[in-house]
């Protein structure tokens, strides 16, 4: 497989990059199995599983995945493009929702989790950090640079962050209840602030990424730009 011409660490062979691919497609596949072999109540109702910001960040990595293991398969350049775009919304709402929930449970795990709701610490792992491992490692091995800068990746995380909040407010219209406990106990302007600080965090998570990129490829521009996002060229 040949390499970016910006990145100095050479990508792995097409094998060893469908390999990773398939690995992580495993894993993504298994959690949704477990929400088959395990319902929950708070699965039910409008919306289903993907009430949850965690079911549609699993999802969007399942279909990032898939679509990358189809450009090893063909190496299609249009796949492998349509892949490169999708990891960067996938990889930055990865690592905000690993962020997010174990920082959260670090605090009062009750607050996303309801005591009965709680899950073994495998699956555990399979839905709040395996999607942030694999699309990480898939970002730093298989992908060419980002060139996606700060008010890019601003635009991107608000558009994501106040979608879902109009979307967990649809799901609560029609079912009564929402998806995270946290939501019921926050009133509107609060819920503004959580969602803005959301989508902070996941423009602060786009360019770490960017930043680890540029450390482990020796590219300087991108650790500045990482850490002068909203400088102009």
């Amino acid at each position: 497989m040949s390499r970016h011409p910006l990145q100095r660490v050479a990508s792995p062979s097409r094998s060893v990059s469908a390999l990773i691919h398939l690995l992580g497609m495993a894993s993504f596949m298994a959690s949704f199995s477990y929400l088959r072999l395990f319902p929950r109540e708070l699965h039910l109702g409008f919306g289903g599983e993907f009430k949850f910001l965690t079911i549609i960040g699993l999802g969007l990595a399942l279909v990032t995945f898939v679509v990358g293991l189809l450009a090893d398969l063909t190496l299609s350049p249009s796949l492998f493009r349509i892949k490169n775009v999708l990891s960067v919304c996938s990889a930055p709402l990865a690592v905000l929702i690993s962020t997010l929930y174990w920082g959260i449970c670090a605090i009062n795990k009750n607050l996303v989790v309801p005591p009965d709701m709680a899950i073994p610490v495998l699956p555990d792992v399979g839905f709040h950090a395996m999607p942030a491992i694999m699309l990480t490692l898939d970002l730093m091995l298989l992908s060419p640079p980002w060139t996606v800068r700060g008010y890019g990746a601003m635009t991107i995380s608000m558009t994501i962050a106040f979608l879902y909040w109009g979307w967990v407010e649809l799901c609560f219209s029609k079912n009564g209840w929402y998806p995270y406990p946290i939501f019921e106990i926050l009133n509107t302007w609060q819920r503004v602030l959580l969602f803005t600080f959301s989508a902070l965090l996941m423009t602060g998570s786009t360019m770490a990424l960017k930043w680890v990129y540029g450390k482990i490829n020796g590219i300087d521009k991108f650790k500045k730009d990482a850490l002068h996002p909203l400088k102009d060229e």
